[in-house]
């Protein structure tokens, strides 16, 4: 880590569209922000296979997030990701069911900058963190353990709903995982899509 102060820059919705639309090359750079504070070196393969998703929901700011698929390689059903979160940030909630050919993706993290709010099924946790208006009509699980960087955590059962929220100071996190194969992943908002 090039810094150790925590990431604190932040970044709304005003920044992220323009007339309503995403604007990806604005994400991009709040990422680049995060990368350059955290000493994440911006290789040609990250410029190159980098992505940006607000979901389709138009709330960048609370709901989205950046990454890299390192491999994802179907005959040998491998995966390796790296998660990009902004402050605050929360992945839309999702699960992974079978598709023809591949099981249902199984997976775990690594936090590597920053820290992470990991839910899943479970009793509630009590004191949670401050969700997402935009999506608290589709959050299903409300049990959560909080993630630090060197800290591994594992879905706890196959298909079951879950989600990913950065802390305050954003976060990188490496998921390790069995093959990805988009036709098997399932949105709880309806309206949400990649």
């Amino acid at each position: 880590m090039k810094d150790l102060k925590p990431y604190t820059k932040k970044y709304t919705n005003a920044d992220f569209y323009r007339d309503g639309v995403f604007d990806e090359a604005v994400a991009k750079q709040a990422f680049l922000d995060m990368f350059d504070h955290y000493g994440v070196p911006f290789t040609p393969f990250l410029e190159q296979n980098f992505w940006v998703a607000d979901f389709g929901l138009g709330d960048f700011e609370h709901v989205g997030m950046g990454g890299v698929f390192w491999i994802n390689n179907p005959e040998y059903r491998y995966f390796g990701h790296e998660i990009y979160l902004l402050p605050s940030q929360m992945i839309v909630e999702h699960y992974h069911v079978a598709s023809p050919g591949y099981p249902a993706k199984h997976e775990s993290w690594q936090v590597r900058s920053g820290s992470v709010y990991n839910f899943g099924i479970g009793d509630p946790t009590p004191c949670p963190p401050e969700l997402p208006e935009s999506q608290r009509d589709y959050i299903t699980v409300s049990n959560f353990h909080v993630m630090q960087v060197g800290d591994i955590s594992a879905l706890k059962q196959i298909e079951s709903r879950h989600f990913l929220m950065a802390g305050e100071n954003g976060a990188i996190v490496t998921e390790y995982g069995t093959y990805h194969d988009n036709a098997g992943l399932r949105f709880t908002n309806p309206r949400a899509k990649l």
